[in-house]
Order: C-alpha cells, then structure tokens, then sequence
C-alpha cells in the first residue's frame, strides 16, 4: 500500500468528525474500527438511549398537559424503532459510503508500531499522521461475587428486550438517572446506588437534590453514600450486600460507575505519546499527542462527552490541513436527559471557590418567573441557578432542571464562552413566551 495521508484509529463520532473534514479536503486516509462505524453512540450509548427514552417522555407529558389523553407505551413499536435508529447493529452502510468517499476501511484490531506507523488487518500501514479514536470502556467495580450474579454496561441496557422486574443501577450520574427513569417508567422496580453523596455530583449540589426529588416521585428509590461490597445469587435473582451491610434484591445489575480512555493495546509506548492522571492520552491544545500523533474524544480523558469528541475530531483535522486551531473547553454544556432535563455549563460554586473567584449566586424558580413553563404543563416544575464573576460581570456557570433544559442551556453557554457582559445579558430581549425568558430573571437576581 502507499503511504497515506492520515490513519485513524477508532471511528466513533470523533473519528468520524475528523474523517469526514479530512476526506473532503482531498487526503488520503485510512479509518479502522475493531467494532461498528459509529462507535459507542450510534449503536449503544446515546442514540438508543434517547429513543428509548421519548416515549416515557412523551407520556409524562401528556399526562401533565391540559386536556390531553395519557397514551399508552407500545413496547414492541419501541423496540423496533430503536432497533432502526442503532442499524440493526449493522454497520454495512457505513463503511460503503467511506468506501466510496475513497477512504481505505479496515476492520480489526490497531496497533501501533511506531510514529506514523500502524498494524491493522495484516498489514503495516504508514501516514504522515495519526489520529487515535478509540473512545472509553466502562469501569466494572470491585465488588466481591460480581461475577457470579447477572450484570449489563449500558451495552446490554440499552438493547433490553424484556423489561427485568427489578433493576439495580451503580451509579447515580448520567448513566444511572436515564437509565434509571426509563426502567422505572417501563414498570421495573428500580433502585440507584450512589458512592457520592449526591446524585450527579459532579455538578452543584442543588442539581443532584432536585434529580433526586424526580426520580422519587417516579417511584424510584434512591441511595446515595453508600457502595456495593458483594454480590451473590440467590435462585434466578441476586442480592447486592452495600457496605452499610443493607442488601438490595435485584433481578439485573446495571453498572453506570464512570467510562475510563480506551488506550490498552494500542502499543502507545512505541510513539512515546504520554498518558494523563486519568488514563488519558495527553494532547495539547490541538489535540496532538506527539509528532505526528493526534488523539481525540473520550480517549484523551479531556471531557467524556460525544460532542467533545466531535469538537476535538474536527480540531484535529483542521490542524492536519494546517489551519493552526486550538480548542477551548470553555462553555461547553453538560446534560442528563432526564424528566425533567439537567444541564449545566460552566464551573460549579465550589470549583469558582477553589480558583479565588468572588462570585454571585441566584436561583429561580421557573414557575414564578416564566410564563411558558403554564402553557407547557400544569402545576409547572424547575429551577435555574447563575453562577457570577463579580469583578468581572460576566457568567462563569449555570444550571437548569427544568422541562427543555438541553436546548436553553446554549444562551448561558454561548454567554460563558464569549464571556459576555452581564449587562448585555440584561439588556437582551428572549422571545414571548419562551423557557429562555428564565435568564432575565436569574440575572436580575445576581444585582451585578
């Protein structure tokens, strides 16, 4: 084979990202995928969880508007449509159509023999550049016995085609609030475990109590501070023993404990390229590792979120074409599609704390400040929370739970980003009668 241009390693959304820029600027390329062209959001994460989940969404909602029926869920018609949207678990269509944009595919196992050098598929591959893409495994805990009692990653979660009767979730972030909803709206009975003692406790704590008050009103019980020890199986069920020695009978477990940069095998010690303290490939503000050596999405370990991945994908390339990008972090959002939605943007008080930021701090309520949030249900839900610099005037955070959160987030992230003033904030006028209205009063509230 010739030399190529650039190989890529790992064709989830961050390689694709940065496949697609690089193939229509004329490079030569090679993609290789050990699994499925789409990687883990396409076919196990965020796409099919989404589907699952609008359907309960959708019901919660019509049983919250005036004069609307609650419909009924139609599990199999569910089924099928999340089997539509994930391929059917069949990436043929993909590696045709890069096969047709010219790009040579590769499907297998990679490894790196060197700068610039790559084995896949039985042959050495050489390029200019390398960029690696290989997304992030699931932390499986240690717990005594795990082995030996039923247990689903999100893989197995989220193409479930029989409904367990009790679900058991480890770990209460993203992972563990989605999941955790759509079981309990499906009829499971379902428990989280949470070694923090918040849920989603990387954001502030307000935003894991109002997640918890959610999920309790949907039935779902919700234990935070404590962590399983031991498992063991008991008939066809399993009981979970947590370390305040309270067990917990479940039918599944479903681990949802963190995701860790998938770089085992990879041969990295052949590039010289560096990992971080979290096990991450170590790339500077291009996205390079190395001469030569790019790396981008969870495999960096910078932000474990698809569209980080995508960001740094195009990043990459854009360097490799000789555009001299550097990627920002700043104001990018953070969000649990769960009822009601969780974002967040920015810092947290604590982090703004820890930085010796003077800030100011509001919270409203949606329902006593926006007119939407009537129109859209009866007795109306949520909260926003500003984050301020006050030397600066500008917004270093925010949060919302509240019904439509993941589209309205981006006015306070694109605010934090381009550090906007607050004055200008202020003196913005949002469209009648929209969820965004929410800000104006929020920042009212900051007295900056």
């Amino acid at each position: 084979m010739d030399r190529l241009d650039v190989i890529i390693i790992g064709m989830g959304v961050g390689g694709e990202a940065a496949a697609g820029r690089l193939l229509a600027a004329g490079r030569r390329v090679a993609v290789i995928e050990r699994e499925l062209i789409g990687g883990e959001c396409a076919y196990w994460a965020c796409m099919p969880s989404k589907t699952l989940l609008r359907a309960p969404e959708a019901r919660a909602e019509a049983s919250r508007a005036a004069g609307v029926a609650t419909p009924a869920i139609d599990w199999p018609g569910l089924r099928d449509y999340h089997d539509y949207m994930i391929r059917h678990l069949d990436d043929t269509a993909q590696v045709k159509g890069y096969e047709q944009a010219g790009a040579t595919v590769i499907k297998g196992p990679a490894r790196l023999a060197g700068p610039g050098r790559v084995e896949a598929g039985g042959q050495l591959l050489e390029a200019d550049h390398v960029v690696i893409a290989t997304g992030s495994d699931p932390v499986r805990p240690a717990v005594d016995g795990l082995d030996q009692v039923p247990v689903w990653t999100n893989r197995e979660a989220t193409n479930v085609r029989d409904i367990p009767s009790r679900v058991l979730l480890v770990g209460g972030s993203a992972v563990g609030v989605e999941l955790g909803q759509f079981y309990a709206a499906m009829g499971a009975q379902v428990t989280i475990v949470q070694r923090a003692g918040r849920l989603i406790d990387r954001e502030d704590p307000r935003v894991g109590e109002l997640a918890a008050q959610a999920l309790s009103a949907q039935g779902v019980t919700v234990r935070t501070g404590v962590t399983p020890v031991s498992a063991r199986k008991t008939g066809q069920a399993a009981v979970v023993t947590l370390d305040n020695g309270s067990q917990v009978e479940t039918d599944v477990v479903i681990l949802g404990a963190g995701r860790r940069p998938a770089t085992d095998s990879l041969g990295l010690e052949a590039t010289g390229a560096q990992l971080t303290g979290s096990g991450g490939i170590a790339v500077d503000e291009h996205c390079r590792a190395g001469e030569g050596l790019w790396a981008a999405g969870d495999v960096t370990g910078v932000a474990l979120f698809t569209h980080v991945a995508t960001y740094q994908g195009r990043v990459a390339a854009d360097n490799i074409l000789g555009r001299d990008r550097a990627a920002s972090y700043a104001g990018i959002p953070r969000v649990v599609f769960a009822d009601p939605e969780i974002a967040a943007v920015g810092l947290t008080a604590a982090q703004a704390a820890a930085r010796g930021i003077a800030t100011a701090t509001a919270e409203i309520s949606v329902a006593d400040s926006v007119d939407r949030s009537w129109t859209y249900e009866r007795d109306p839900r949520g909260a926003v929370g500003l984050l301020a610099d006050r030397d600066r005037a500008v917004l270093v955070g925010a949060w919302a739970v509240a019904p439509l959160a993941s589209e309205w987030i981006h006015y306070a992230a694109l605010a934090i980003r381009a550090q906007i003033p607050i004055s200008v904030l202020l003196d913005q006028v949002a469209q009648f009668p929209t969820y965004t209205e929410a800000y104006l009063a929020a920042l009212e509230q900051l007295g900056l």
